[in-house]
């Protein structure tokens, strides 16, 4: 059915002269690998990222355990700072997702740039800028949750010494 439509209709010839030419294709293709080594970035972040995420998460679930068997003080605190990193890994995490999934759209409208006629590069830009957004807002969160840990660490620190 779709066959016949563009068998019927210049739609299927004007599609592959515009994708024929090599040199074009070559373009579309180098356009695209900016944003695919960022996606490969992204995807190493992310791996740093769900690795403290999951330590966090299993420090959680073995002080729990630990405070419904006793009431230290020094547990709940370390339970608040952890709960606190959780949160903060999680939405970096979640806003690295979105920039990894923005960025696959960039590519995508790339290539999709080369088989239409209206010229969408200012869709292409939209995309881009909000990758960027939520990739910087990502790493700000990483960043916040890194902090956190670090001052929770030195907090610890100074507690077992004045003990």
């Amino acid at each position: 059915m779709l066959l016949d439509l563009l068998a019927s209709t210049d739609i299927a010839a004007d599609l592959i002269e515009r994708t024929s030419s090599t040199e074009r294709v070559q373009e579309i293709v180098r356009l695209s690998l900016a944003p695919a080594f960022l996606l490969a970035g992204i995807g190493a972040i992310m791996n740093v990222m769900m690795g403290r995420l999951i330590w966090v998460a299993g420090r959680i679930e073995r002080l729990e355990k630990r405070i419904g068997e006793s009431s230290s003080t020094d547990d709940k605190n370390e339970l608040v700072l952890l709960q606190r990193r959780r949160r903060l890994a999680q939405r970096a995490v979640m806003f690295s997702t979105a920039a990894a999934l923005t960025i696959c759209v960039v590519i995508t409208l790339l290539f999709v740039s080369a088989l239409i006629q209206p010229q969408i590069g200012t869709a292409i830009a939209f995309a881009w800028i909000t990758t960027m957004a939520f990739l910087v807002t990502g790493l700000v969160l990483f960043l916040a949750e890194t902090m956190v840990a670090a001052g929770g660490q030195s907090a610890a620190k100074d507690q077992n010494e004045g003990s």
